[in-house]
């Protein structure tokens, strides 16, 4: 149960963080947590005085960031397009636990580019609360190029971030979390844009079924798909469509995971005090 008093203090916190910051270039996904703070900031700071930006990538679908640059003209702000290549750096490529932290130092090293060059004070990004929870190497880039997390510095969590969304008529409010392609392949085994885009396409085919969301995490060409509870009987009473195209698209096998949909699932194995597998 949200604490209804708790949450109105902790916006105040994060309308006065804001405030303070006069001008602010927002790493923006489109996902919930960079939409609050969008919204957030416009309510505060006003359009001309903040600038979302969506860092394309390979390890990403177009459509999400398509679907981020529309969610900014809905909110009456222009969002601006940068890429990078992670699959071009060998220290992604090799799909480390610490090849996060080289993925977030190339897209705040762009946002820190643009930042200086439309002469504004802060990089915000959306990490909340809950991200402490989990295994972060990219914490240290953050920390490099002096990124602000203001949902992290207001105290705010995953379902009061939901909330206050709702109530702000934010349309992706129940949007599920996004991540990286990358996080569907196991540490140790090298990327590369087939076996990224094998993930992608199978994700998207098992979407279009009507499953609400999904995980396929690629094991040496064994698909091993995740989802909730409640979309288990429609992975099964759609198994052999889904067994044909995903075999189409490369793989050997194809299984269900009976612990259903999670976050960070391949962190599990994972010792990350070491950053090590295990």
């Amino acid at each position: 149960m949200i604490n209804m008093t708790e949450l109105n203090n902790k916006e105040l916190k994060l309308d006065t963080l804001l405030k303070d910051m006069k001008s602010v270039v927002i790493a923006f996904s489109g996902g919930v947590d960079s939409s609050l703070v969008l919204k957030k900031a416009i309510d505060v700071l006003g359009t001309e005085n903040v600038k979302p930006v969506v860092v394309k990538s390979e390890l990403f679908r177009n459509e999400e960031f398509n679907q981020a640059i529309e969610l900014g003209r809905n909110l009456g702000v222009e969002v601006m397009e940068a890429e990078m290549a992670e699959l071009e750096d060998e220290n992604i490529v090799k799909n480390t636990p610490e090849s996060w932290y080289y993925s977030k130092r190339l897209m705040y090293g762009k946002l820190d580019e643009i930042k200086d060059e439309l002469g504004f004070n802060y990089v915000l990004d959306g990490m909340i609360m809950d991200d402490l929870e989990d295994f972060r190497p990219g914490l240290k880039a953050r920390e490099e190029f002096g990124v602000r997390s203001v949902l992290q510095e207001a105290n705010l969590y995953k379902t009061e971030v939901r909330e206050l969304s709702q109530q702000l008529g934010l349309p992706v409010w129940n949007k599920p979390a996004l991540c990286s392609l990358a996080s569907r392949i196991p540490y140790g085994e090298e990327l590369s844009f087939t076996k990224v885009n094998k993930v992608n396409e199978a994700e998207k085919y098992i979407l279009s079924l009507g499953v609400n969301n999904v995980r396929v995490r690629y094991h040496h060409n064994i698909a091993r798909i995740e989802v909730a509870e409640d979309d288990l009987m429609t992975v099964i009473n759609n198994n052999s469509n889904i067994t044909l195209r995903l075999k189409e698209l490369g793989f050997d096998y194809v299984t269900v995971d009976l612990e259903g949909y999670r976050t960070g699932s391949m962190n599990e194995v994972i010792d990350t005090d070491t950053t090590k597998l295990v």
